[in-house]
């Protein structure tokens, strides 16, 4: 994979779709349907997902795609795949919270190595650049030329007193438990990838799920933590979170800068 290239057309695909997204999110009404695993959909989700889809099948006919909105349809399998969830917290926006993403991450061995995470409605977004460094990049955006931008690094933490995030919409007495555990300074919520990549800036120091997601729903969150020193881990035995698994499903897990001495599930 020519790294240099991925990266310019992912984040394009990123903003292309954020627009689409934020067209919808203008608007007085928008539909929603239930799909068959209850979650929500918008017309917001399909628009993005097929600006996406067709952009990466025409720049990268030869890697496998998995996305959200075309999970039933994947039968392949692999370890080296590009895998999209085009609006990553579809609650928070249809109740108009703005912590929604787009999200595009390339696998490679079951790794994702590099990725983009767009918060449109927030104006923040966070890539892996070429060589593998994250940055954050400030807008305003423009598709076809990358502006200013930083390089992001985990906190280097204090484990008298930690800066946890977790999610806005899956925060049950399950992550309280855990979160106890430790030692904290404060704590906020959050939804969508934005976790990750929270913690990818310093902004927080550790991300716990003790809850549901998919690949789709961390792979690109997890790239840009990884560019930025940062890891995620299986909450059972804390071995690495990997891609590729059999029906895209996670185990619960924890996004961390390596500073923070986690505790045992």
């Amino acid at each position: 994979m020519n790294y240099a290239n991925l990266i310019e057309v992912i984040r394009r695909l990123a903003l292309e779709a954020g627009d689409k997204i934020m067209e919808v999110y203008g608007a007085n009404d928008f539909d929603v349907k239930v799909k068959s695993d209850d979650s929500p959909v918008t017309e917001a989700d399909e628009a993005a997902d097929a600006i996406i889809s067709a952009g990466l099948r025409a720049a990268f006919p030869d890697v496998m795609l998995v996305t959200e909105e075309q999970a039933e349809s994947h039968t392949a399998k692999g370890h080296t795949f590009l895998i999209v969830d085009p609006l990553d917290g579809t609650k928070e926006f249809i109740h108009r919270r703005g912590d929604f993403t787009v999200n595009i991450a390339y696998v490679e061995n079951g790794v994702p190595t590099r990725g983009v995470v767009y918060a449109p409605a927030k104006d923040r977004m966070f890539f892996t650049q070429a060589d593998g460094q994250s940055v954050e990049e400030f807008g305003p955006f423009d598709k076809f030329v990358v502006g200013k931008m930083a390089p992001i690094n985990v906190s280097t933490a204090d484990n008298a007193g930690l800066m946890i995030v977790a999610s806005k919409s899956h925060r049950d007495q399950a992550t309280e438990d855990y979160i106890n555990k430790y030692a904290i300074k404060d704590s906020k919520s959050a939804g969508s990838s934005l976790k990750f990549c929270l913690v990818a800036t310093g902004e927080a120091d550790l991300y716990p799920r003790v809850g549901r997601t998919m690949e789709w729903d961390t792979a690109a969150g997890h790239a840009v933590l990884l560019g930025a020193g940062g890891d995620v881990v299986r909450f059972d035995d804390h071995s690495p979170l990997t891609y590729g698994k059999n029906g895209f499903a996670n185990p619960f897990f924890i996004a961390f800068a390596p500073s923070v001495e986690l505790k045992e599930a």
